[in-house]
C-alpha cells in the first residue's frame, strides 16, 4: 500500500473486538469498507454464539458500522456476493438453531443480509438528511483464499490456473476493483450496487449491477435491522451532515 498505512487488530466475529477497535479510533473516517468474510464453512459459532457466517459476514459489520457511522464523512461500502441471489433471510431462525444447517444456505443468507443492510442504511441516511452514502459491491469470482478450505492446496492452484485461462475467473487484484470503485467514484449514488461487467458478473471492469427481488424487500430489511440491533446491542446514531 502506498502512502501511510496503519494496521490494527479487528475480529468481526467477536463483538468485544469490534467495540475495542471502534473505541480505539480517533478523528474523521472518510470511507468504511465492510470487506471481511468467510464462505461455506462447516457449522460453527462465533464468540457471541451466532452462526459463524451470519455473525462474521453480517452482524460484525452491522455493529462496526453503527459504532463508527457518526464519524464517517463520505460513504460506507458493504461487500455482498453473487450468492445473495439464492439467499433467504430467516428472521425467525437466523442462527440455524431450529433448522438443518447447510453451509451454502448460511452463506447465501449472510450475503443477502449484507446487501439488504446496505440498502436499508441508505434509506435511513436519506430520511435523516445525511450526505453520507451507503453503497454495496461484489467481487465476482476472484482467486482468493476464501475458497481454500473447500479443496485444499490443489484447489487453490487450480483457481490460479483458471484465472489465467478462463473468462469466468479473475485475479484477486481484479476482484478488488468493484470495491475500490464503490469506495472512490465521486458521482456514485447512494444505494448503488457495483459488480463486474462480464458475463454472469464473474469478471470484468466494475459497473452498476442489479440485485434480487428479495434484496429489495423493505419489510424484511426493517425486520433484519431490528434483529441485528437486538443481537449486537448496537443502536445507530444517524449523522445529519449538511
Amino acid at each position: 500500500m502506498g502512502g501511510t498505512a496503519e494496521v490494527r487488530e479487528l475480529d468481526v466475529s467477536d463483538l468485544s473486538s469490534v467495540r475495542a477497535f471502534a473505541g480505539g479510533l480517533d478523528g474523521r473516517i472518510d470511507v468504511l469498507i465492510n470487506n471481511a468474510g468467510i464462505m461455506a464453512v462447516p457449522q460453527a459459532r462465533t464468540t457471541d454464539g451466532f452462526e459463524s457466517q451470519f455473525g462474521t459476514n453480517f452482524l460484525g459489520h452491522f455493529a462496526l458500522t453503527g459504532l463508527l457511522l457518526p464519524r464517517v464523512s463520505d460513504r460506507v461500502v458493504t461487500l455482498s456476493s453473487m450468492a445473495h441471489r439464492f439467499g433467504r433471510v430467516n428472521l425467525a431462525d437466523p442462527n440455524f438453531e431450529h433448522r438443518r444447517y447447510h453451509p451454502w444456505v448460511a452463506y447465501g443468507q449472510s450475503k443477502l443480509a449484507d446487501l439488504m443492510f446496505a440498502y436499508d442504511l441508505q434509506r435511513r441516511l436519506l430520511l435523516a438528511g445525511s450526505s453520507v452514502r451507503s453503497v454495496a459491491a461484489h467481487p465476482g469470482y476472484a482467486t482468493t483464499n476464501l475458497q481454500a478450505h473447500l479443496g485444499g492446496a490443489w484447489a487453490q492452484k487450480a483457481q490460479d490456473l483458471l484465472a489465467r485461462v478462463s473468462p469466468f475467473v479473475q485475479s484477486a487484484a481484479d476482484g478488488a476493483l468493484p470495491s475500490l470503485y464503490a469506495a472512490t467514484a465521486p458521482d456514485l449514488p447512494g444505494g448503488s450496487y457495483v459488480g463486474p461487467s462480464g458475463l454472469g458478473e464473474t469478471t470484468g471492469p466494475p459497473v452498476l449491477v442489479g440485485s434480487s427481488r428479495a434484496s429489495r424487500d423493505v419489510a424484511v430489511q426493517r425486520g433484519l435491522w431490528d434483529l441485528a440491533t437486538r443481537l449486537t446491542g448496537v443502536d445507530f446514531a444517524l449523522p445529519a451532515h449538511p
